[in-house]
């Protein structure tokens, strides 16, 4: 992994700092893998340059404010904030109507999908922090609940696989495979859902 054998010298110099400032820049949309971040967060401390626990706080707070700073910037400055130019790069007009679909099938549910997918996640925030479509509380628990889940996951699984790259990486594409299996049948089971209340009330 490209990503994996640049983020590992500058993680094992600078420790958490470094960990935590990458989850931030990824949560507006950097095209730096979050799963590949935390996994090697985890080697590091497999490693003996931090500790796992302490490695697992880090992740969490850098994922929940990262995703938190996009979800509130989107709540203060409304549409204005598409005016940036690199969150006009992220929020097209195509990705808003997408967000706005997903919102529209599978209600406050899509916050917590969008924590798996870097392509959807920060489209989906800034989409509910500018609409209205969902309120702070609603935003840390499908979040919250979502980081809970898989920076722990990624964290352990790079630490106990800190000895062994061959295994690691073998682990991390299968991890991968395994949560889009998932939320793939979320998403089939959702959308028949939203499609059979549909049916039932045409006025939705």
């Amino acid at each position: 992994m490209h990503v994996f054998n640049t983020l590992l010298p500058v993680f094992t110099e600078y420790g958490y700092i470094a960990v935590f400032v990458m989850l931030l820049i990824c949560g507006f949309g950097v095209p730096v893998p979050e799963d590949v971040t935390l996994v090697t967060g985890g080697v590091i401390a497999g490693l003996g340059f931090a500790n796992e626990h302490n490695m697992v706080v880090v992740g969490l707070s850098g994922v929940l404010i990262g995703d938190g700073l996009i979800f509130f910037l989107g709540r203060i400055f409304g549409d204005g904030i598409t005016r940036l130019p690199m969150l006009r790069r992220v929020l097209t007009p195509e990705r808003f109507a997408q967000a706005q679909d997903k919102f529209a099938k599978y209600g406050k549910w899509v916050m917590f999908v969008a924590r798996f997918l870097p392509g959807l996640r920060t489209p989906v925030f800034l989409t509910a922090g500018m609409t209205g479509r969902v309120g702070v509380p609603t935003w840390l628990l499908m979040d919250g609940f979502a980081a809970l889940i898989s920076v722990p996951l990624w964290v352990y699984l790079g630490y106990y696989g800190a000895k062994n790259f061959d295994w690691l990486f073998s682990m991390v594409r299968r991890g991968q495979h395994i949560i889009l299996g998932v939320l793939l049948l979320g998403a089939v089971y959702g959308a028949i859902h939203w499609w059979r209340r549909r049916k039932a009330d045409p006025d939705l």
